[in-house]
């Protein structure tokens, strides 16, 4: 599947507005580093992805296989390490109040693995820049 946005950045500090297909989004930078704080940094979105990612797929095999689990939450930590070209992501999982078996949690484990952005993160990944 691919995907197109369109990122536009005038003269205001790091505001950004991003076009996806009919949705729009804002990012920016933090006050401390020049912006005003007006929506997620880049880094925030990167984790977005994988925390909404891994949630829509639990849920779609949750609701497959007809299992009653009505909350799934995903906290993502990415942590990055310029310096040796690293960045961790640490990713949580829970069902809230919903108790579930040992058996299931292991399938789910699995499953959260098999997000579509999991795959990408964690597969050689290749950016090429063109300058019109």
């Amino acid at each position: 599947m691919g995907v197109t946005v369109k990122a536009s950045l005038g003269r205001e500090k790091y505001y950004t507005e991003v076009i996806a297909g009919e949705n729009k989004l804002i990012t920016d930078e933090p006050v401390d580093k020049g912006g005003g704080n007006k929506g997620l940094n880049p880094f925030e979105i990167l984790a977005t992805s994988l925390a909404s990612c891994t949630a829509a797929t639990l849920r779609m095999y949750i609701d497959r296989k007809g299992w009653e689990i009505p909350m799934i939450n995903v906290e993502v930590n990415l942590e990055n390490y310029p310096q040796t070209r690293m960045a961790q992501f640490c990713r949580v999982i829970d069902f809230g109040t919903t108790e579930v078996s040992d058996d299931i949690l292991d399938k789910l484990f699995k499953i959260a693995d098999a997000c579509p952005v999991h795959k990408i993160l964690t597969n050689e990944i290749e950016i090429l820049t063109k300058i019109k």
